[in-house]
């Protein structure tokens, strides 16, 4: 091993244990490792930003922007909420849940699909009284295996694909990854629906829809005095005077006979309106001492009528990306900037009973908002929320889906056709998709995980110095020291367990990014032919059951199914195995050596 292979080991290493700390961003990870192997010289100073340009670094880009074109359309969500249908018994439901992710994920991202699908789980999962946990861990390892089947399911594959190239062969096309894909799918979702949803945790059970939410409680009538200073003034003045309007919410006002619905902040008050208030005591109590109103003597018919449900609510979930993540009601003004009031927040069944305007939003927060449909309709589109499905609000454009269903087919064609090389035809697809109005201009940026393109771009040059520097051939020299004595069948099985570890703790692009040199140069060494340990990479790096950091679908369903670390072991280690078992023979059968 010579000081070049040492230095590079030594990043690589470090580049490792920073992943798993995952205390740094892995794109911030990856981009100091690829900083440090230039400084190291391992990378020469005009190649140190090309793998920005690599084919599979613009293909990701496109497919994020075709499946932002796909989720506005409403494609997906169309599919997704005829799973009402399926009754209640949860073998079914687990069966017809996992199914449908993942043939969404063979042909889109699969975060995307795991996003929206994500709120229908929960909602079967209230409508049938069970915990949500029993569907959202196969609904995550369903979006990973169907990201087996395509070319574009999962970043992976496209790097394998650009390394069969790399070797000097023509690289895999669109449903080249399908035999062996497929047959895996087949046997997880067999395993998941029989066996495997048995074995997540059975955590407490959420409450039925008319049970998460109890704002009757928490609205209150509060009297404009006709000597109050807020005569003639808007309800934007009663809260700008140092009140919590996340704490603090009009859901109506009275005047006379007159009433008003979610009234808009620029409404005037005049002596003698009744506003109906949302609120806890406590809130409650420092809102009247603070504005000097009072709180009226008896019941008025219409807060009757606002606690009975008149007004238009939804029940939304909060979804990766959204631009509440982090913040909370006081501090992001949902009545001023949307026309929206905020009545209760729901996490994990329950609803919280904290102050409001002080909750900072999570991933899957289900949150109560009131306000005018269009209004509602608008919001949770520019807030990054979707409507549970028993509401019936539906944000998509019924219009949009066959033509962007269309162009996302035509794109698609243009690859399987082998007419023009993926990241052409792709890239066509999105700007078609932009151009259709499908995805906004504001959207295009917002709709590209840009961790993923930076941790694509920086990682690739280290893949390449591993092999300019000999590493992926002192790696591969060891392992057929060992590979020589025991069957190939036995070297793959090996490669796509070491590649499946590997891609429980780091990145799954990352992952393949690594192994997919040495299965070259191992496949060379044995004098046989390389597809058969590229699609051992594939597979490998597609299997993240065992650990809720291994892939960020399973880190969005951590948290609404309320898992544990070790929880994902349960299911995931015997899958893991199965696909381990599986792949090897089907790997064979369809590539051989």
């Amino acid at each position: 091993m010579n000081y070049q292979q040492l230095i590079l080991f030594g990043i690589l290493t470090a580049t490792l244990v920073l992943f798993v700390w995952d205390r740094w961003r892995y794109d911030l990870v990856a981009i100091v490792a690829l900083l440090a192997a230039t400084v190291a010289g391992l990378i020469p100073y005009d190649k140190v930003f090309l793998g920005f340009g690599h084919p599979a670094v613009v293909t990701v880009a496109a497919i994020l922007i075709l499946s932002r074109g796909l989720l506005n359309a409403g494609v997906v969500d169309s599919i997704g909420r005829n799973l009402a249908r399926i009754g209640t018994r949860p073998m079914v439901q687990v069966a017809a849940l996992t199914l449908l992710t993942a043939f969404c994920s063979s042909f889109m991202n699969n975060i995307g699909a795991v996003a929206l699908l994500m709120p229908v789980a929960i909602w079967l999962s209230r409508e049938s009284g069970r915990s949500p946990s029993m569907l959202l861990m196969p609904l995550a390892f369903g979006s990973l295996l169907g990201g087996m089947n395509t070319l574009i399911g999962t970043p992976p594959n496209i790097i394998i694909a650009a390394y069969r190239e790399h070797a000097g062969l023509h690289p895999f096309g669109m449903f080249d990854f399908a035999p062996v894909g497929l047959g895996l799918t087949l046997t997880g979702l067999l395993f998941i629906s029989l066996v495997g949803w048995r074995l997540t945790p059975k955590r407490k059970v959420v409450k039925t829809p008319g049970e998460l939410f109890r704002i009757n409680e928490y609205i209150s009538e509060v009297v404009v005095p006709k000597d109050s200073s807020y005569v003639g003034r808007s309800l934007h003045e009663l809260f700008s005077d140092g009140q919590d309007g996340g704490d603090v919410t009009v859901v109506g006002m009275v005047r006379q006979k007159r009433r008003w619905l979610a009234p808009p902040p620029y409404s005037v008050m005049q002596g003698g309106d009744v506003l109906m208030i949302r609120s806890d005591p406590e809130s409650l109590k420092d809102f009247v001492d603070a504005t000097g109103l009072r709180l009226a003597d008896t019941r008025d018919p219409e807060k009757e009528k606002l606690a009975a449900g008149e007004i238009v609510v939804v029940e939304a979930v909060i979804v990766p990306g959204s631009v509440l993540l982090g913040k909370n009601a006081a501090g992001f003004n949902l009545r001023e900037r949307y026309g929206i009031n905020l009545l209760a927040v729901a996490r994990q069944g329950e609803q919280l009973k904290e102050r409001l305007g002080h909750i900072p939003f999570v991933v899957a927060d289900i949150l109560l908002l009131q306000g005018e449909r269009e209004a509602l309709q608008e919001a949770l589109s520019a807030l990054g929320c979707l409507p549970l499905a028993e509401r019936g609000l539906h944000i998509r454009k019924p219009r949009k889906i066959l033509l962007s269903s269309g162009i996302f087919l035509a794109g698609l064609a243009l690859v399987t056709l082998d007419l023009f090389p993926v990241q052409i035809a792709l890239s066509a697809a999105a700007v078609a998709m932009v151009l259709s109005g499908a995805v906004s201009r504001n959207e295009i940026y917002k709709s590209i995980d840009w961790a993923v393109i930076v941790l694509l771009g920086a990682m690739i040059p280290l893949g390449e110095a591993l092999e300019t520097t000999g590493g992926t051939d002192l790696i591969a020299h060891h392992l057929l020291l060992w590979g020589g004595t025991v069957h190939p069948a036995a070297t793959l099985a090996v490669l796509i367990t070491g590649t499946m570890l590997l891609t429980n703790v780091i990145n799954n692009a990352a992952a393949a990014i690594l192994t997919a040199p040495i299965a070259i140069s191992l496949a060379q060494g044995l004098d046989v032919s390389v597809d058969p340990f590229l699609m051992a990479v594939a597979v490998g790096s597609c299997c993240a059951f065992l650990t809720p950091i291994g892939h960020q679908s399973n880190a969005l369903v951590m948290e609404p199914g309320g898992y544990r670390f070790g929880d994902y072991v349960r299911m995931g280690l015997p899958l893991s195995f199965l696909m381990v078992i599986v792949s090897v023979p089907l790997i064979l059968w369809f590539w051989p050596l």
